[in-house]
């Protein structure tokens, strides 16, 4: 039975910390860990696929789009043409509605969001909230990769329900290598980043490597509940498998899964590679002395799709 489908004992590791949620949100999510998260998390991703009739298409997701923040000025198209709430959520923008540096000494955010934690990798460990740390190996899920990021920066992207769902190339490269690691899917918002140790590394994710003038970065992107669904925009024939669905993650009888590619997939600064079939966080992990962050980064600050988040070093 794959990790996100097993009901999971409460967290007796967790430690009274005056930094974590109050205890109505800790019971909830200890609840939580209890539930059949990934058959919960596709029975929402199959009521997000429910097809809408087109005189219902606008004052639903309008309503939806109005409820949660969403700009829907930005789409390619209008409300109409999404025929349900899915393919809202996959939306395209309008040509031009984001700025891309295309400067091979910048890394560029590659999603709309708000900044976590960030840093550099210690020791083989990146930090998750105050006082909480997890592990660059148990993220990346494989030997022979975490240990040429020691000692570099990263950066955690949030995305809430209201973002713009699709993952873009943070820098020119090419892809050599990607990866799915099936996991849990509990929630990645604030509360549970708190609270819950260990959870990017828990979470299932999709991940690919991107090898350009910035060295390699690892783009990992986190499931969370009810975001049970993740595609690879730089590889649709894995999409398209037979039982897919469309996607890669979340489905029934998974194990951990590379892919490399030879030649590897040329990329280019702001292409589409990933795409969250609702929102969750993406993790950005550069090599030692690849990247220096932005100084205007800072926890809960707002990200813009393509805005500058870090460059080369003297550049």
């Amino acid at each position: 039975m794959p990790e996100s489908d097993r009901p999971h004992p409460a967290p007796a590791e967790i430690a009274e910390n005056p930094e974590v949620p109050g205890a109505r949100a800790r019971a909830m999510l200890g609840a939580l860990r209890r539930l059949p998260q990934g058959a919960l998390s596709r029975a929402f991703g199959r009521l997000a696929d429910v097809p809408l009739p087109k005189p219902l298409r606008k004052p639903v997701l309008g309503g939806f789009a109005r409820m949660v923040g969403a700009d829907v000025g930005e789409a390619a198209q209008p409300l109409e043409s999404f025929g349900s709430l899915n393919r809202f959520f996959v939306r395209e923008l309008k040509p031009g509605a984001r700025a891309w540096p295309h400067d091979p000494r910048v890394a560029a955010s590659p999603v709309d969001g708000a900044t976590g934690q960030m840093g550099r990798v210690s020791g083989g460990k990146l930090i998750q909230a105050k006082g909480r740390d997890y592990s660059l190996r148990d993220l990346l899920n494989e030997d022979g990769q975490w240990e040429r990021f020691d000692g570099g920066a990263f950066v955690t992207l949030y995305l809430s329900p209201k973002d713009y769902h699709r993952i873009h190339a943070p820098c020119d490269g090419t892809i050599p290598r990607a990866r799915h690691v099936p996991g849990a899917l509990m929630p990645v918002n604030l509360p549970a980043v708190m609270h819950l140790p260990d959870l990017f590394a828990r979470n299932e994710r999709l991940l690919c490597y991107l090898d350009g003038p910035l060295g390699r970065v690892a783009v990992v992107a986190v499931g969370a509940y009810n975001v049970g669904r993740i595609s690879a925009a730089f590889d649709r024939e894995w999409n398209a498998a037979p039982g897919t669905g469309g996607w890669i993650t979340n489905r029934r009888g998974m194990e951990a899964a590379t892919k490399t590619y030879d030649p590897p997939v040329s990329i280019r600064q702001g292409d589409h590679i990933m795409t969250f079939h609702l929102g969750s966080t993406v993790v950005l992990v550069f090599e030692p002395g690849r990247v220096e962050l932005s100084p205007e980064l800072s926890l809960g600050s707002a990200v813009r799709l393509g805005m500058e988040i870090g460059r080369a070093p003297g550049s």
